[in-house]
């Protein structure tokens, strides 16, 4: 059973929960309420090996969650609409007996919903005042916004994100109430939620194949003095490897001359790629050569193993030898888990960029890397030199490639990049 972190307000929390009780033979859901916005830190960077999956009560936990954890688990939160602005309002109306026409509103800058609202409205609309506030906002601030408009005499109540400033309102005799979260919602997001699960859940069991191969393994033997040498060398590189397995737990295939296949889970590879790492860094160093790795992921041992051969002949076409994963999609991930990690597709449907690749005699992969790294470094306009740096190729190789893309309109030269220095200027380029 997946193992759900439910983090809000005791009342948000509660609200959820109620609506929840049909995934209960699913989803098992773990209250963690909180009284301030900054609790969510510390929860989260808490517990969060604790738990399959997030879901948030809303935005703003949400997004001081996102800032605080780098995580590839699933994070969901009921999002603020307009129903649940609607829903606070029509309330505000009841309890007050009267239609009205001016109110202060808060709302985060990622989710400003109070004009779009209003503007489905079909009566007469209300004067909205809207403070957008940030993830570190004072809500001392957010108080003096809404009482200072009450003093004024400019508004007639106020819609609020924060319990803390609803209730320091209406402390004034302010009639304050909070935004709140509608069933209609909370039920999307739990569908979405679930949905998210059972394709975890799936992804995570699909089948991986990792071929580690030790390479110029017949120069190494060679060099050995003796073949008990070489026998002991082996011993020790099994050793490495069975320990690996060991931890997460696959099944492992000598293939002989250097290469070696470890069977497992997509979930246990991808969970310890950072141990795989440093197998292969203490098998290079004791075999004294560089190590390839390659991982594929399938929905058969047969589709699988297929991909990790794919991923382990890319690594072997990389200067450095990174670990290099063909997902089932068919999805190329290099460098998995570190900073350079770079992901791109070696495939694509779209017939018009089919032809224009093929009269430029460019394969689908080198444009989809060379369009990836673009997007990674978010480069507006690049130099062949600043992409050769990136794509480990020769400059001369890389201006060849952006040549041919600029002839079948892929890319365009757009200026040149002047230098303070003595030199002819490099062309600049754009993808198209």
């Amino acid at each position: 059973m997946y193992k759900i972190g439910l983090v809000g307000l005791n009342s948000s929390i509660k609200q959820i929960l109620d609506l929840a009780e049909e995934y209960k033979h699913e989803l098992e859901f773990i209250s963690f309420p909180y009284v301030k916005t900054e609790e969510v830190e510390r929860i989260v960077k808490d517990y969060n090996s604790h738990v399959h999956a997030w879901l948030f009560s809303g935005p703003l936990p949400y997004e001081v969650a996102k800032k605080t954890i780098d995580t590839d688990k699933i994070m969901v939160h009921v999002p603020a609409t307009e129903s649940g602005f609607y829903s606070s309002f029509l309330e505000m109306i009841y309890e007050q007996g009267k239609i009205i026409e001016q109110l202060s509103v808060d709302t985060m800058s990622s989710n400003n919903i109070s004009e779009e609202a209003s503007s489905q409205l079909n009566i007469k609309i209300p004067k909205i005042y809207t403070k957008v506030f940030e993830l570190d906002v004072d809500t001392n601030e957010l108080f003096d916004f809404h009482l200072n408009l009450w003093n004024k005499g400019k508004i007639e109540g106020a819609l609020t994100c924060f319990p803390s400033v609803c209730e320091a309102l209406r402390e004034k005799g302010i009639p304050a109430y909070r935004l709140s979260m509608s069933k209609m919602e909370i039920r999307q997001t739990l569908r979405i939620l679930f949905e998210k699960v059972k394709t975890s859940y799936f992804k995570d069991t699909q089948i991986g194949v990792e071929i580690i191969e030790v390479e110029y393994f017949t120069r190494v033997a060679e060099e050995m003095k003796t073949p008990y040498h070489l026998q002991y060398l082996e011993l020790r590189l099994k050793e490495m490897l069975i320990q690996l397995v060991e931890k997460i737990n696959g099944s492992f295939s000598d293939k002989g001359n250097g290469r070696y296949m470890i069977f497992n889970s997509r979930g246990a590879i991808e969970r310890e790629i950072i141990t795989l790492e440093e197998t292969i860094q203490k098998l290079a160093f004791e075999a004294d050569t560089t190590v390839a790795v390659g991982i594929g992921f399938g929905e058969t041992a047969y589709s699988a193993e297929i991909n990790a051969f794919r991923a382990i002949q890319h690594s072997k076409e990389m200067k450095k030898r990174e670990i290099v994963i063909v997902q089932d999609d068919g999805k190329i991930v290099e460098s998995p888990g570190k900073k350079r990690e770079l992901q791109y597709a070696n495939r694509t449907q779209n017939e018009i960029l089919i032809e224009k690749l093929k009269k430029g005699n460019i394969s689908v992969k080198t444009y989809k890397k060379i369009s990836a790294i673009i997007q990674k470094m978010r480069w507006r306009d690049f130099t062949t030199k600043d992409l050769a740096a990136h794509i480990e190729m020769t400059e001369r190789n890389v201006r060849r490639i952006v040549t041919d893309m600029c002839e079948v309109g892929l890319a365009q030269c757009v200026g040149k990049e002047a230098y303070a220095t003595r030199g002819r200027p490099s062309k600049l380029y754009r993808l198209l």
